[in-house]
């Protein structure tokens, strides 16, 4: 059997396969008719962030499982998949740690200002940092959005590893349902009320510009916004405008609305803002977790069994 992988994945994943007994099948571009052509002769496609649209899916004729390397799927036709009789399945358990661990990393980056005392200091101004002083994130409200396994993730490792007061909103998790140290508030609530705001809410058109103008005049002047969602979740317009009008202090986005972003993206000038290249995930220890259990999906429907984690429910 035929596994078509798009774009390169870790060794793990693809020494899983081929002691597995399968054939691998590298792509020849990301192009729709590109991606259509390669899968067609092919039981399986493992996925990475190329786009899987529907004449993708519809080309798939003899595959009976995508298996998405990440958590997000916003990439995939999950609904064609589904009409097609074939499985969406993604990697929940591979990276809550390693995002975290970024969103932590983020998060104290912003807060001291490191990024901007460290260029000060390659410029010869060793002073910069007397008149730009950091914050102390201990005993600090921290808003999580989003309150997956991401999300409990972060806010775990946030109250236990830096002393931090957990505030989430997630409409699907009641307050009996979350860990005692965390308290389920309302979107506004928290908001309002946080001094940093982590978004780890899913993407996709019913979450596009969740957090706009409305959010950003709730917010404390001094808070700092960090999005390790995806890009679209985020008004960037909105959120330039604010940062420039010192609605928040200062934000970090992982992730943005088009990536890569085009030259003239407007946050690339704006001195309050990190932009890291969507890189929560890009550890090695990660990246090897994702391709191993992505893989692990396709021997297991391909054996006839059915997936740990699927995404859709697929009509036979």
């Amino acid at each position: 059997m035929k596994v078509y992988i798009p774009q390169a994945v870790a060794k793990e994943g693809t020494d899983y396969l081929l002691e597995h007994g399968y054939e691998i099948k590298e792509g020849t571009g990301f192009s729709p008719e590109e991606m259509a052509r390669d899968i067609a002769d092919c039981d399986a496609m493992l996925i990475r962030t190329a786009q899987c649209p529907k004449e993708v899916v519809d080309a798939a004729k003899h595959v009976k499982i995508i298996a998405r390397h990440g958590v997000g799927f916003d990439n995939i036709d999950i609904k064609e998949a589904e009409t097609c009789g074939i499985w969406v399945t993604n990697t929940p358990q591979a990276l809550s740690d390693s995002v975290a661990e970024y969103t932590l990393s983020a998060l104290l980056m912003a807060a001291k200002n490191i990024r901007d005392c460290s260029n000060a200091m390659y410029r010869g101004e060793y002073a910069y940092k007397n008149s730009h002083k950091g914050l102390d994130v201990g005993g600090k409200k921290l808003g999580v959005v989003g309150f997956g396994r991401i999300g409990r993730a972060v806010a775990k490792k946030a109250y236990y590893g830096l002393d931090m007061e957990i505030l989430a909103y997630d409409p699907f998790v009641k307050q009996e349902q979350a860990p005692e140290y965390v308290t389920m508030c309302s979107w506004e609530a928290l908001f309002s009320g946080a001094d940093f705001i982590s978004l780890h809410l899913p993407g996709g058109e019913a979450n596009r510009n969740a957090v706009g103008a409305k959010e950003f005049e709730m917010m404390k002047n001094s808070a700092i916004l960090l999005n390790v969602a995806r890009g679209e979740v985020v008004d960037e317009n909105a959120l330039d405008a604010a940062l420039k009008a010192e609605e928040l202090r200062y934000a970090v986005l992982d992730v943005q609305s088009q990536e890569p972003p085009k030259e003239d993206y407007p946050l690339y000038k704006n001195e309050k803002v990190i932009l890291t290249p969507h890189m929560a995930s890009n550890t090695e220890e990660c990246m090897g977790r994702m391709a191993l259990h992505a893989a692990m999906q396709i021997h297991k429907v391909l054996s006839g069994g059915q997936p740990d984690w699927p995404v859709n429910h697929p009509k036979f």
